[in-house]
């Protein structure tokens, strides 16, 4: 994968995070209201806000960088939903801990959203054969990108997937 594809597909992950981010603001009234349940709060994010965000991402190539920027929008949409918590040592109020969100949470995380939509993604473009396919199989589809690492073809990385979610289908 070249220099400027890659350079397009960074480019393109920055402009879906910053309509996301758009997105977030434009109901984040509704989000720390306490007219709403929790679980109404989380349907939003999910049906709203991620479908915006994640528009497209079936084809992204992620970096460590991208990655992190991800887990830190969710993060923060996420303590917009659960508020704030009173510490029980000194009682004052605090934001929560990462591993208080992945607790409260219990829906899926952006990247299974993102794997799920991308297996998807493959299963369509496999079913559908023709140049699809054979483009499926040539493009890059790799989950992480390195500056200096081997180009990842998509069928490398559909297999990391499977093998990832214990999958035995891949017969090639």
């Amino acid at each position: 994968m070249g220099t400027t594809n890659q350079n397009y597909i960074q480019e393109e992950n920055k402009s879906r995070l910053k309509s996301g981010n758009a997105c977030y603001h434009s109901v984040q009234n509704l989000l720390s209201s306490s007219l709403l349940s929790k679980n109404l709060k989380i349907k939003l994010y999910r049906n709203l806000i991620l479908s915006v965000t994640l528009y497209g991402c079936e084809t992204w190539s992620l970096t460590l960088r991208e990655e992190r920027r991800l887990r830190v929008f969710e993060n923060m949409v996420l303590r917009r939903i659960f508020e704030l918590r009173r510490d029980e040592v000194t009682g004052e109020w605090r934001k929560l801990y990462n591993e208080e969100l992945n607790d409260l949470y219990c829906s899926t995380n952006v990247f299974q959203v993102i794997k799920s939509r991308k297996m998807r993604w493959a299963g369509h473009v496999a079913r559908g054969g023709g140049e699809a396919y054979t483009g499926l199989w040539s493009g890059n589809l790799s989950e992480r990108y390195h500056l200096g690492d081997p180009d990842v073809d998509g069928k490398t990385t559909i297999r990391w997937s499977f093998r990832e979610w214990n999958l035995e289908i891949w017969t090639e």
